[in-house]
């Protein structure tokens, strides 16, 4: 099948839903290629970009469960590779 390269952009306001979005990453693992994590202390929330290289409905079912999550936003980047 083929893949395609994309990077998501997360924001999470709710430190409740941060056990439930690191489930959602370790469960697709494999697909990971990095991830970077900013914690924003001042503003109170984390900033994490993750770099994944999936098949196209793997990636949008990752950036769909992350968004479904309270207190948590998601936008998703492909590249054209």
């Amino acid at each position: 099948m083929d893949t395609r390269v994309a990077v998501i952009g997360i924001i999470v306001e709710s430190a409740d839903s941060i056990e439930d979005l690191n489930q959602l990453l370790h469960e697709y693992g494999a697909y990971i290629i990095g991830r970077m994590g900013i914690p924003y202390r001042e503003r109170k929330i984390n900033i994490i970009s993750i770099a994944i290289d999936a098949p196209q409905d793997t990636i949008s079912a990752l950036a769909g469960k992350i968004g479904r999550l309270a207190g948590v936003s998601a936008k998703t980047a492909y590249s054209n590779v």
